[in-house]
Parts: C-alpha cells; structure tokens; sequence
C-alpha cells in the first residue's frame, strides 16, 4: 500500500457521508442506513476472526444476541440509561465470549467452528425457554429508544425526528468502533493475528501463545459483535430470540465473504450490498429468495475475492496497463 493511502482516513470520510443521510434522504433512507451501519459493525467484528485469525465462527451470533438481551432487559425491565446499558452489553458478550472461547480454541478448523456453533445454540435455547427475563418466545417488545433530547440543543440537529437522532448515535458508536478495530488490526497484536492465520505451527514453535491470541481475537470480536446486537435491539423496536437463532450466522458470514474477507472495508460493502440487495428483491417478487440466491452466486463468481478485493484487483491492473503505456516508463524501459 502506498504512503498516500495509508494517510486517507477513510473512516472519517465515510461516516462524513453517512452523516449526510438524514438531511439529503428520505425516512426509508435513514431507517436503511441505520441497518447497513449495524450489520457493518457485526460484520467487520467476525471478520477479525475469520480473516485476520483465520478462525470460522459459525456462532458469532451468540454475542450479538447477548448484547442485544443485556441491553433491551436493562432499559426496559430496569430503566436503565443507554450509556449505562451500552457498555454493559459489551461487557455481557465480553465475559460470555471468554467462557466459550477458552473452550472452543482449544480445537482447531471444523471442530472450533462446530463448537462455536454448539454454544450459540445454548444461547439461543436459552433465550427462547427463560421466559421470567428474556420473553422466551414472545421476546422483548418496544424496547425504548435513549432519551437523546441533548440533540435538540446542537446545530443543525434540532428538527431531527428520534429515528434521526438514533441513527447519528449509532453512526458515531460504529465509527469508534470500526476505527477500534482498525486500529487493532493495524497493531503489533493484529500482526500476530495474521501470522498466526498463515501458519499458527510456526507461530507456535518460536514461542507465542497461540491459544492465548486466539482467544483475545475472539473476545474483542465478540465485544465489538456486542455492541452491534445492543444497538440493533433499539433499531427493531424489541429483542426476540431470533436474534441469536443459527441463521443469523450465517447471514453475517454471507456479508462479510461477499465483501472480502482479506480487506477491511469488506465485510461493510458487504453488509451494504446484501442489505440493499435484499430490500430491492422483495419488493419486486415473492421468490426473492431464489433470484437473491442467484444474485450472490453469480458476485460470488465475478468476484472471488469478494467485491473490494474484485475492485482492487481491477484497480490495480488499470495502474499497470496505464503504467506499461505511460511515454516516460516505455522510454525507460
């Protein structure tokens, strides 16, 4: 990557935006928005095990679910404030992301991503059975928004409808959170991570803890998958036990594959792509299943790397077929 790139801050130019969606869209535009944002979060957090650690998770969903009760019960059951429930969430997936992670690094491939997916369906079990706290099959209806009346007082933002405001918040906690893992990713710890995806024997035979980076990846990729689930619970309105259910797994892991597992933006191109794709589809045919399905086979295909390593790859090959016909380089060639 060239000195120039490293120095685009491209999340602060993405969530500028972003940050245009309210005042240039429609309603329908801020409420899509708002699920990309979240989806990209959820995204981008599995991608920091299964791209950067190389680890499958087939039930990160387990910690999105988590966040998404801890969050809902405390404001709605016990009144609790967003910025209490917030981190309270996070700290919920954190802690139950390093019980089943201390278990599930211990195996390795098909089994870890097995054992990944045992555990999110005792969350879900969970969920759907304690009615007393979790709503069971009812779930958790009309979870309230935050109480974001500071917002009127900041220009610009004084007009802006509670869906608005939400949306803004969740668009300045995605972008912390996004720049986290960048930064994470981008640090002598996510450089291990990498080294171990290549070759964890290596890795393992000139001394570093293997099992121990793994199951930092996999709590910080949890935290992070947390805060998304908490988020999303305010999004819809109410936390159901569908929220943890094996689909949603996959869904995510559909996202963050079509975008590019080997890129960082990718899982949110992905989540945008599916999403847009997704609310395009339905409203033009009862079997948008099937033609969705075809869809993502026939971008699976064009793009094996996912769409940003696709663009990339194509980017790259212009500035090669550009450089090769440049006067100057022939000459000196």
């Amino acid at each position: 990557m060239s000195p120039i790139n490293r120095r685009v801050p491209w999340t602060l130019i993405v969530f500028l935006v972003a940050m245009t969606v309210p005042w240039l869209g429609e309603r329908y535009d801020t409420f899509l928005a708002t699920q990309i944002a979240i989806s990209a979060l959820f995204a981008v957090s599995l991608n920091l095990l299964l791209g950067t650690t190389g680890l499958v998770s087939f039930g990160h969903v387990a910690y999105y679910g988590i966040g998404a009760y801890v969050c809902g019960i405390l404001m709605k059951t016990y009144g609790a404030p967003f910025i209490v429930a917030l981190p309270a969430a996070a700290l919920g997936s954190a802690v139950a992301s390093l019980v089943f992670g201390y278990f599930c690094v211990r195996l390795t491939r098909i089994y870890f991503a097995m054992l990944s997916l045992a555990f999110s369906q005792i969350v879900w079990a969970i969920a759907y059975k304690w009615n007393d706290v979790t709503g069971g099959d009812q779930g958790l209806p009309d979870v309230p928004y935050p109480n974001l009346d500071w917002m009127t007082s900041i220009p610009l933002f004084g007009d802006f409808a509670i869906a608005d405001q939400f949306y803004v918040l969740t668009l300045v906690i995605v972008a912390l959170s996004l720049a986290a893992m960048k930064r994470i990713i981008g640090s002598p710890f996510g450089r291990m991570l990498t080294t171990i995806r290549e070759n964890p024997e290596r890795a393992s035979a000139i001394g570093v803890n293997v099992r121990g980076y793994e199951l930092a990846a996999f709590v910080a990729a949890g935290t992070f998958a947390g805060i998304a689930g908490a988020l999303f619970g305010i999004f819809s309105r109410g936390v159901f036990a569908d929220y943890v259910y094996w689909p949603k797994s996959a869904e995510v892991m559909i996202m963050t594959i079509l975008g590019g597992i080997e890129h960082f933006w990718g899982p949110a191109v992905g989540a945008a792509t599916l999403i847009i794709l997704n609310q395009e589809v339905t409203s033009y045919t009862e079997y948008w299943s099937l033609v969705l399905g075809i869809i993502l086979l026939v971008l699976l295909f064009a793009f094996p790397g996912g769409i940003v390593g696709g663009v990339s790859a194509g980017w790259a090959w212009l500035r090669r077929r550009r450089k090769s016909t440049d006067p100057v380089e022939v000459k000196r060639a």
